[in-house]
């Protein structure tokens, strides 16, 4: 986990500040997930999600955007793939989250 913490202190992701007047806090948690093959241990995993339950749309945001892909689209560009005996690569990103800018001041706990 040092190394997510390195990258987000790096790309200047956050900074600690004092909560403003009349702004509220994100309450959120820490998910750990354990990555085995078998018996033995292979990843040690961990997410900083919001306890988005507490939000209220059109008070605390106003939209919601979550990328996703369909399995159609997966199919499609394994189809083409095959078709045209292209050979694919998988890349898992740390800091995916980084490359996209927020225009909103967000405040968490």
């Amino acid at each position: 986990m040092q190394e997510e913490t390195s990258s987000l202190q790096k790309n200047n992701t956050y900074e600690l500040v004092e909560l403003p007047k009349g702004r509220k806090a994100l309450q959120n948690k820490w998910v750990f997930k354990l990555k085995k093959y078998g018996d033995k241990l292979m990843k040690c995993k961990a997410r900083l999600v919001v306890k988005g339950f507490a939000q209220r749309q059109g008070v605390d945001f106003d939209e919601i955007f979550s990328p996703v892909v369909k399995m159609s689209s997966i199919k499609v560009v394994l189809d083409l793939a095959a078709s045209l005996n292209l050979e694919l690569e998988q890349l898992d990103m740390k800091t995916t989250f980084l490359h996209g800018d927020s225009q909103e001041e967000i405040y968490m706990k």
